[in-house]
Formats: structure tokens, C-alpha cells, sequence
């Protein structure tokens, strides 16, 4: 019986080794492609996209690659061009012969640059348009002519660029933020020269603003938790609350994919982007998100406590959470600001208008962390008269997001240079938060090298990063299009001399002068960045609307010892 059984398994091995034998050549004829490389080329090169972001490059020699890709059955096409690298990239499924992708210029090297990111609820039109109209009724005075009115089209203004960025159409996208961006700098400018801006009395009654805040910020917070994404910038606030937990700086410290075992499936690239770390632990690669201040990253420590982190890149309800706490600690802000300076009228006008702006709700509903540096600011412009506490959260404000360094001067020198006690006392205050929230860049081995990484995976990174997302850097595509360097420079030492400038003019400030100068600054240092994104509307936002809502509530207001003030 016992030869039997074995002659029996025997032969079904047999038979199965000749099966697989006699299916071999099927399945290498079934990876063998239909189309030849030139056909697949040509098929890329004559897609609209591609061909007509190739006629910018006509007389000059180019170089196509085309590789097929047997597991996916597609071929990748890629289109090279001297010093401006890879201008194009196709992908052409084989048995059909259709092109499945055609990205050109930016969308090459960006996928973002490809469409709509963030929440596909809020990027529908039709919850896009409904914010805009809840916006524009809830603040618009009822005299349609009026500066107000121009002032509340102009912020809803960006929603064209959007659009744009939303359809893949980089360059008209970021063409379209200079002109509201400049606007409001105009209008800023302005409010500081007058010293007063319009009538602020809100259209609608108190208590129907509170109700209509009220039900924004559920909707918003719900937005955020089930229907938003998770963007990179969102990624990297958990993993540095990681590190930091373990110990460890966040820099030179996030999960990467060189040379490091596989521990997860590939993309449909065929990318694995799941890998172990040197720690032993299998981690979704981020290599890039150490760029942010140390406040950031210390920012996302509650919501790891309580949600932890799987070490992948899935919903994270850490992050999500944290994106929420953001928005509440701004509009709760803006209502505090709004309760001491102007009463119940202005605390519910500007809590409702960062609710019902939809740029504030679109940085939140990305979860990405541009939403945490104005809630600073906004508390910090709350503890005005304590110039210790105003010191301390300009700079957690700077150490979440360098560009609020911009205002630092301006702050330190309220509300009169000509009182260097206030100043001093700011740089005390400056410089406690600073040691308080900056310990953490020293975890990791000596000071000196501690710094350096630092400054090299934050400050340096940014300086010379490279971005299609501004009318700055189109150079690099050697594609006809204008390269404006020279003007950036020069634009950003004007900026400069401004921000020192606004220390010492006025010479008095009000509070309401502040607000506008620090929501001219920040407008003033995005326009000069070569990589800007819509997000970073919401830095500006909550001092604009400070600037342009507020009336005659902050002309005088605010401490003890500001009388009238002077230009």
C-alpha cells in the first residue's frame, strides 16, 4: 500500500512539472510585448499634452526612453532634454495601445502639479461654491459698492487659481495668486496709512453668526476626519512626534527607501515604498518631511498619545486629530481677539469668517500643518500687552513655520520703538520659547553636528529648493518661459528692509496697524517665495481679516498706554 502511495504522488508530480514545463513558453509569450518601442514612443509623443509641451522645445535634440513594464503590461516613455532633464513621461497600456497617462513640464517631476489634492468632497464645486456664498453673505455689507465688499471678492478670488491647479494647469494657476496677493499688500499697506479701515458692524445678528460658526465648525471637523486625505506635510508632523518620543531628533532621522530591505507591496509603479528602518521597524518612506520647525513636530505628540502610529502611511486619526485642534485653537483665537477688542460683534465676526472661509477649511481638510503657525500669531496678537507672552509665541510660531520670523522686528517693537523695555522684554519671552521648544534639535549627539543637520535638512533645503508654484523658478524648464531670479532677489531684499523698516514706522502703533503690517508682511513674503502653495493662505488670512473687518474697534485699543496713533 505504502508503494502505491508513493508511486501515486510521484506521478502527480510529474504531471504537474510537465504542466508548468508546457505552460512556460505560454506565459513568457503572454509577457512578450505587442508593440515595439517606436510604437509606443510615437503614441506618447502624439498625445496633446505631450506634443504640445514639446513644441517648446522644437530644434532641439531630444532623447526618448521607452521601457515595458512586463507585470503592469504598459510601457513608460520618458523625454529628456539637455540641462532641462525630463521634459515629458507617458505610460501606454500594450494590449489596447491607449495612453493611460501623458504628464509634461512640472508634472513630471511633481505629482501634485497633476490635480486636485486634498479632500474630493471639498474640491467638488458644488461645496466649494456653497463656502464661498456662506462667506461672502454672512460679511458682505449690504451696500453692494463698497471696499468691503471688493475686499471679500478679492480673498474668494483665489478660488480661480484653484481651479486651475485642480485641472493640472500649473502655470495658470500660479500665475493668477499675484493679483489678490498684491491687492490685499495694497490694502494692508493702506489700513496702516489711514490708521482705520470700514464699518464693521456685521450684516447678520450675533447670535445668528454664532449659530452659523457653530454648525461650520462640526461640519469642517467632520470634513476633516472622515472625507479629508492626508498629504505629506500631515505624514511628517507623526513621524517627527515619533522621534521625538523615542528620543530622537526629528532630523536626519525620517523613514527612507535607500538601500533598505522591502517590507511592504509595490505601487503601481512598482515602487516599495513600505521599508525597514535601521530601528528593525517597517515604516511608509517620508525622506523629505524633516524640513519644519521643532514646534511643528511637538505640535502632533498629543494626538500620537492618544492614536499612536502604525509606522505606515494609512488614515492616521493622530494627524487627523491634530489637524482639528489646529482649526479649533484658530477660530477660538479669533474669538478672543475679536471679544477684547471689539465685543461680541467683532469675537463672532471673525470666528464665523475663518469658518466660512473655504481656504482655511481647504489647509485643514489636507491635514497638512499651515494652519498651526496663524493660530500662534493669533493668540500671540490676543496677549498683546504682555510683551513676554507675545515674544514667546511669536517665536513658537517662527519654530513652526520659519516665515513667521518676518514679523519678529515689527512685534519686538510695539507699540513704540522709542520704549526699549517692551522690546527687551519681548526677546526674553523670544528667546525662553525658543529654548523650551528647541531642545529636542540636540537629542541626537553633539551640539555643533546637532545644528548642522538642522540648518541643513530645514533652512537650506528651503533656500534652494526648486518649484514650478511660482512665477520664480520657471526657468529651469529652458522652455521659452521668462526666468525672473534677478527681480526675486531683489524683491526679497525689499522685503527685508521692509520688515526692519516697520520696527521704527510708525512710530506709534495701534493695534490695528500691527494686524495690518503683520498680515502685509507675511502677504509680502509669500509673493517672494519660489515655492508657494494655496495653503498658505490661511497664514495671512486671520491678520487680513483683522485688518479689513474690524472697523475703528482696534484703532485705539488694546493697551493701556496707546493713545492716537501717529503715522
Amino acid at each position: 500500500m505504502g508503494q502505491v502511495l508513493i508511486i501515486a504522488v510521484g506521478g502527480l508530480v510529474a504531471v504537474c512539472a510537465a504542466a508548468l514545463a508546457l505552460a512556460a513558453p505560454a506565459a513568457a509569450q503572454a509577457r512578450s510585448p505587442r508593440l515595439t518601442r517606436a510604437e509606443a514612443t510615437r503614441l506618447v509623443l502624439r498625445h496633446p499634452t505631450v506634443a504640445s509641451w514639446l513644441q517648446r522645445y522644437r530644434g532641439r535634440r531630444l532623447v526618448k526612453l521607452a521601457s515595458y513594464r512586463a507585470q503592469r503590461g504598459v510601457w513608460e516613455v520618458k523625454v529628456f532634454s539637455g540641462a532641462a532633464g525630463e521634459i515629458a513621461l507617458g505610460v501606454v497600456d500594450d494590449r489596447s495601445g491607449r495612453v493611460l497617462e501623458a504628464w509634461s513640464g512640472p508634472q513630471v517631476a511633481w505629482p501634485i502639479a497633476r490635480g486636485a489634492i486634498g479632500g474630493r468632497q471639498l474640491n467638488r464645486p458644488g461645496l466649494w461654491l456653497a463656502f464661498c456664498a456662506v462667506f461672502l453673505l454672512g460679511l458682505a455689507n449690504r451696500r453692494p459698492l463698497t471696499m468691503r465688499n471688493l475686499d471679500l471678492l478679492v480673498l474668494l478670488s483665489f478660488s480661480v487659481s484653484l481651479w486651475y491647479f485642480n485641472h493640472g494647469h500649473v502655470f495658470a494657476s500660479a500665475s493668477l495668486v499675484y493679483p489678490p496677493l498684491a491687492y490685499l499688500l495694497v490694502r494692508c499697506a493702506w489700513t496702516t496709512w489711514n490708521g482705520r479701515t470700514g464699518e464693521a458692524k456685521p450684516v447678520w445678528p450675533v447670535w445668528l453668526l454664532v449659530a452659523a460658526t457653530c454648525f461650520l465648525v462640526s461640519f469642517r471637523a467632520g470634513l476633516t476626519l472622515h472625507s479629508a486625505s492626508v498629504i505629506d506635510v500631515g505624514y511628517a508632523g507623526v513621524i517627527g512626534a515619533d522621534r521625538i518620543d523615542h528620543g530622537r531628533a526629528p532630523y536626519g532621522n525620517f523613514p527612507n527607501e535607500d538601500n533598505l530591505p522591502p517590507c511592504g507591496p509595490p505601487d503601481v509603479e512598482g515602487t516599495v515604498h513600505e521599508r525597514v528602518q535601521p530601528d528593525g521597524r517597517c515604516e511608509t518612506a517620508n525622506p523629505f518631511g524633516d524640513t519644519y520647525g521643532p514646534v511643528t513636530y511637538e505640535s502632533y505628540l498629543p494626538g500620537l498619545w492618544i492614536f499612536g502610529w502604525t509606522g505606515r502611511w494609512d488614515r492616521l486619526p493622530a494627524v487627523r486629530f491634530t489637524s482639528v485642534v489646529f482649526d479649533l485653537l484658530a477660530i477660538l483665537g479669533l474669538a478672543a481677539v475679536g471679544l477684547r477688542f471689539g465685543g461680541p460683534p467683532l469675537a463672532a465676526t471673525l470666528a464665523f469668517a475663518w469658518a466660512a472661509y473655504p481656504f482655511t477649511q481647504y489647509a485643514a481638510n489636507s491635514n497638512t500643518n499651515d494652519v498651526l503657525m496663524p493660530a500662534l500669531l493669533i493668540w500671540g496678537f490676543f496677549v498683546l500687552t504682555s510683551d513676554v507672552g507675545r515674544g514667546a509665541l511669536a517665536a513658537l510660531a517662527g519654530w513652526a513655520k520659519f516665515a513667521a520670523l518676518i514679523v519678529a522686528p515689527l512685534w519686538a517693537s510695539y507699540p513704540s520703538f522709542r520704549r526699549p523695555r517692551h522690546a527687551l522684554l519681548f526677546a526674553l519671552g523670544f528667546f525662553l520659547a525658543t529654548v523650551a521648544c528647541g531642545w529636542i534639535v540636540l537629542l541626537d549627539g553633539h551640539p555643533g553636528h546637532a545644528l548642522h543637520v538642522f540648518y541643513e535638512r530645514t533652512i537650506s533645503i528651503q533656500i534652494h529648493r526648486r518649484s514650478p508654484f511660482s512665477i520664480w523658478d520657471w526657468g529651469q524648464y529652458h522652455a521659452g518661459l521668462p526666468d525672473l531670479h534677478v527681480l526675486q532677489k531683489a524683491l526679497q531684499g525689499v522685503l527685508v528692509v521692509g520688515a526692519l523698516g516697520v520696527a521704527f514706522v510708525p512710530r506709534r502703533k495701534s493695534p490695528l496697524q500691527l494686524a495690518a503690517l503683520t498680515a502685509a508682511l507675511l502677504i509680502g513674503f509669500q509673493i517672494v517665495l519660489t515655492h508657494w502653495s494655496l495653503f498658505y493662505i490661511s497664514w495671512f488670512f486671520p491678520f487680513a481679516a483683522l485688518a479689513l473687518l474690524s472697523g475703528s474697534s482696534l484703532s485705539t485699543r488694546g493697551r493701556g498706554d496707546a493713545s492716537r496713533p501717529q503715522r
